[in-house]
């Protein structure tokens, strides 16, 4: 009865006319945004289309577009991924398509909203997709004045380079294979994925290929440069195709297609997707004068919402970190790629207040993977595995932060005893990379590289924090706060800034290496002890000598990650701005912020100043648009700036709301606020006064106001 109904609400669905509606969130989002490549400067976004923390995302890829369109991506700086890339094409198939035509075939006028994506192929097949979690579906649309038609499907193509390859034509109309997972960043990634793909009327033509080889009639295909191929007859209807996948095997990806994608109804599966990813999106409302806000805002919080990507499949059935197959834990999802280096800043919080639920299965997936590699986490895994990419030790950070904003549904000790492992045996490793890298260094001598350093130290602070308030262990935190308080072994007093050392503990010159400061200068990385900013202000002389070095700072915004300047488009300077708040100089922060969002974000392709990396970006503009900044890592609490929206709600797990009321785009300055009808004059508010509902009363003003100049936030010696 219940496939019955749902068959027939399906159909109702397909019959019934689109009707004119309000723009709904999902509708607000444009997905070319932040697409366009330039170097540091490019969002690396995904165009295409997926469900909420989707497995699946059906697109073109970031890097390498001309391989056709793919079915896993994130928003991430590097090639990876891009598996079973299918391109469609006028014509029959003479000669052997090796890697996906060479470029040959053209993908242009890509568009998008929340669960769809549309293209142009060779500038007349009409491209358009949509998705479920773990599967996708294609409605393609050829000419009339083309008698034949052709899909290729690669099976050894990829956004990277890939040997390890099968497909087989399993009838006329369906195909299966497998894949690995190349590389991403230079390192190897080899994760096993496995695809089922079905079309909706049979080919009279199939075939393989390989390499330069074309065969016509042929089965199976296998190693780099291979595919499958099926021309159909122009039947003046489109042609439907849809894939499921899996990680585990080919009969999950069959499953995954059958329990998911089970009808051909593109426009009631991508209604399915909209709606979905409006329950998402509507958690947070805003309302302003500038439309092009609201495409930003809710654009960011679609990249928020896109990862970490659900790994286990419909039965709950992964892959581990081990290379077995385990089954998810009882009412969860397992989750992989995790770019944590970056995530920890922003976007973990974002998805701990919002959706708890999904957040604590991030947690337990952590848990997971480290239990099941060697005994640490995960620093920037993909799939099952560990990159080893960027530095620091940000997963403890993450589940930390995790904790402090609300995603508590798991046992927080075995977590902890992690984090304590990680943070004390030197060699530790998860699978081939060390956790902490250089720890002896850190533990003993009391230095290591400077960036390297410091993203220990947070990482302990964090530790501690969270020995405290998830597990009251009071030793533990004792023991790990002492660590992070070691960042003021690297200052210099006779230079003034954060330095490195020699092997003798002599200060070596400053350097442009990204092992000592990655990503950012040495001037952006002295800001980085975000839990004690006030001994910062104070070890460099006091507020006036530490304001006029952070206004220096800041009369360029758009700096590339060695320049001397401030670099607002990458993960070390995020929490920068906020920083004037500990000077009692809010008016200079909202300046500022307000100065980031409207010279370095834009409705357009190369709309933002740096890559996403996995809605952490995203994440940071939702919180810099609504007036709270997560600062302290493992501290339940915002930093605050004068919103951009004049009305905002907050939708709470719980059912309650954080309703925020005065902001402005033009009268940038806060006046006063009233937190649940009480004055409150500090640009600091705890997340506990929030998580119950609230109200927030904006004043604003087009000039600087004494509003928080005389209390400023918490610092942790």
């Amino acid at each position: 009865m219940k496939v019955f109904q749902r068959v027939f609400t399906l159909l109702t669905l397909c019959l019934a006319s689109l009707s004119a509606t309000a723009q709904t969130p999902a509708q607000y989002v444009d997905t070319t945004i932040g697409t366009d490549l330039k170097g540091f400067e490019s969002g690396y976004c995904v165009p295409g289309a997926t469900r909420p923390f989707g497995m699946l995302q059906f697109t073109t890829p970031i890097v390498n577009k001309e391989v056709g369109f793919v079915i896993n991506q994130v928003n991430a700086g590097c090639s990876h991924m891009g598996n079973f890339p299918m391109l469609a094409f006028k014509g029959s198939l003479n000669t052997s398509p090796e890697r996906m035509m060479g470029g040959k075939v053209r993908i242009t006028e890509e568009k998008g909203h929340a669960g769809y994506y549309a293209a142009k192929v060779d500038g007349d097949i009409a491209v358009e997709m949509t998705a479920t979690c773990r599967t996708g579906l294609a409605r393609l649309t050829f000419p009339a004045s083309s008698e034949q038609n052709t899909v290729i499907i690669g099976g050894g193509v990829s956004a990277s380079e890939i040997d390890e390859a099968a497909v087989v034509v399993t009838s006329p109309r369906s195909c299966e294979g497998y894949a690995d997972g190349g590389n991403f960043c230079g390192r190897a990634t080899p994760y096993k994925i496995y695809f089922v793909a079905e079309f909706d009327t049979d080919a009279t033509v199939t075939g393989v290929w390989n390499k330069e080889r074309l065969s016509e009639g042929g089965r199976f295909s296998q190693g780099a440069d291979s595919g499958v191929y099926f021309t159909f007859d122009n039947t003046g209807k489109p042609l439907h195709y849809k894939i499921g996948i899996s990680y585990v095997s080919v009969e999950n990806a069959r499953e995954n297609l059958e329990v998911e994608n089970s009808d051909w109804c593109f426009d009631s599966l991508r209604g399915e997707a909209e709606t979905e990813w409006n329950s998402y999106l509507g958690k947070i409302e805003v309302e302003g004068r500038e439309e092009h806000r609201k495409v930003q805002f809710y654009t960011h919080l679609y990249h928020v919402f896109m990862g970490p990507n659900i790994f286990s499949d419909c039965n709950g059935e992964y892959i581990g970190s081990d290379f077995e197959v385990h089954t998810a834990p009882q009412g969860r999802e397992v989750y992989a790629n995790f770019s944590n280096w970056d995530t920890y800043r922003t976007q973990i919080q974002l998805i701990s207040m919002l959706t708890p639920e999904v957040a604590s299965d991030v947690v337990v997936s952590h848990q997971l993977f480290a239990e099941q590699a060697g005994g640490a986490f995960p620093r920037w895994s993909m799939a099952n595995i560990e990159t080893g990419i960027m530095q620091g030790d940000p997963s403890t950070i993450l589940v930390a932060n995790a904790w402090a904003f609300g995603a508590r549904g798991y046992d927080p000790k075995p977590l902890l005893a992690i984090m304590h492992r990680g943070a004390t045996r030197p060699g530790l490793k998860c699978q081939e990379y060390e956790v902490r890298p250089k720890l002896r260094d850190y533990r003993d001598k009391g230095y290591t590289n400077a960036s390297l350093h410091l993203e220990y130290t947070s990482a302990d602070f964090a530790l501690s924090r969270f020995a405290l308030d998830g597990c009251n262990d009071a030793f533990m935190q004792w023991d790990a706060e002492g660590r992070a308080r070691s960042w003021k072994n690297l200052y210099n007093p006779a230079t003034g800034w954060i330095q490195c050392k020699d092997e003798q503990g002599e200060w070596r010159a400053f350097s442009g290496s990204w092992e000592d400061y990655c990503e950012a200068s040495y001037k952006t990385y002295f800001w980085m002890v975000p839990y004690n900013i006030k001994g910062l202000i104070d070890i460099v002389g006091g507020v006036e000598v530490a304001e006029a070095r952070l206004d220096e700072l800041t009369r360029q915004i758009d700096a590339s990650p060695f320049e001397d300047w401030f670099p607002a488009g990458n993960e070390p300077g995020f929490h920068i701005p906020w920083i004037y708040n500990w000077m009692g100089k809010p008016a200079k922060a909202s300046a500022l912020i307000n100065r980031i969002l409207n010279e370095l974000y834009h409705v357009a392709t190369d709309g933002l100043p740096g890559n996403d990396d996995m809605g952490t970006m995203g994440a940071w503009y939702v919180f810099a648009s609504v007036g709270m900044y997560p600062m302290i890592p493992g501290v339940g609490g915002f930093t605050l700036n004068t919103p951009i929206f004049e009305h905002i709600t907050i939708h709470l797990p719980n059912g309650k709301d954080i309703t925020i009321s005065g902001g402005s785009e033009q009268r940038i300055y806060t006046q006063s606020l009233r937190l649940n009808g009480v004055e409150h004059d500090t640009a600091w508010v705890e997340l506990k006064d929030l998580a119950g509902g609230a109200t927030l009363e904006y004043k604003t003003s087009s000039k600087p106001s004494q509003w928080a100049t005389q209390t400023t936030p918490p610092s942790y010696e």
